[in-house]
């Protein structure tokens, strides 16, 4: 009998220690799965860290970058005194009134756009041919006369200008004289028309009506295409008026009718025909 639970002891003893070899393989294995849920936590909040940390880093230099900007105008303003002590000293910014300026309600005058244009004589166009400079030298002339003309061009301006302002300034004589030196000394310029009518004007205010039917006759004759052609027939026929010459002045207006229908001069030569009957 005894013998007999020997051997069952015997043959139980393998099976509980590989029993016991079971359970420890199974603890063994649970503590590596509860290690690795562990690290996987820790890495989880190490990256949650990461993250944190560069908010707070960028957080920091976009304030001082702020702070530094702020810092520059502070820094060149120095010199200057703060908003409050110019508000201790009784300082104030007046308050402006605001101002609009009307347009005049005088029309712009009218360009006129029927100009009949004087064709230059044959004799002259052949002299132009045979003085005209060879091929090979015309580039390098203008070349070398370019600047040259561009400056002549606004030394000329200024003294068109000076000369009107004398007219505008009181200085009529000395506007007239220089208007008509101008003209005289610069037929071709595109102002030599305008002069010629500015210095029949002067002449007009200083009541020296024949020297001003001069002018205005030169200036029909010689820039019958001018812009200052129309103006200057109406106040040529005002001056023939003037000098008792009605019929030189009906003759002019008539003139203006017909030449320029359609214009505001040729309105005004109509008017003024209308009141000489």
């Amino acid at each position: 009998m005894e013998h007999r639970i020997i051997r069952r002891l015997f043959a139980i003893a393998p099976l509980c220690a590989l029993t016991a070899c079971a359970t420890t393989g199974s603890a063994q294995s649970s503590e590596l799965a509860e290690l690795k849920a562990e690290v996987r936590a820790m890495r989880e909040t190490q990256a949650r860290l990461e993250k944190r940390l560069e908010r707070v880093e960028l957080h920091a230099s976009v304030s001082q970058s702020r702070a530094s900007v702020a810092a520059a105008p502070a820094r060149e303003g120095s010199t200057s005194a703060p908003p409050a002590a110019a508000a201790s000293s009784g300082y104030s910014t007046p308050e402006l009134a605001v101002v609009k300026l009307k347009p005049r309600n005088e029309p712009a005058p009218a360009l006129p756009t029927r100009v009949a244009v004087v064709e230059p004589a044959p004799d002259d166009m052949e002299m132009f041919i045979s003085s005209a400079p060879e091929e090979d030298a015309a580039p390098a002339a203008a070349q070398v006369s370019e600047p040259s003309e561009e400056l002549d061009s606004a030394v000329l301006d200024a003294e068109f200008e000076q000369a009107v302002a004398a007219l505008r300034t009181g200085n009529v004589e000395g506007g007239v004289t220089r208007l008509q030196a101008f003209a005289e000394e610069h037929p071709r310029h595109p102002r030599a028309d305008n002069a010629l009518y500015f210095s029949g004007l002067g002449q007009m205010g200083l009541k020296d009506h024949p020297s001003a039917v001069k002018s205005f006759e030169r200036l029909i004759a010689s820039y019958p295409a001018g812009d200052a052609v129309l103006d200057g027939m109406l106040r040529l026929a005002e001056c023939r008026l003037r000098l008792n010459q009605k019929d030189d002045a009906r003759a002019l207006y008539t003139r203006i009718l017909t030449q320029f229908p359609g214009t505001a001069a040729a309105t005004q030569a109509e008017q003024r025909l209308a009141s000489l009957h």
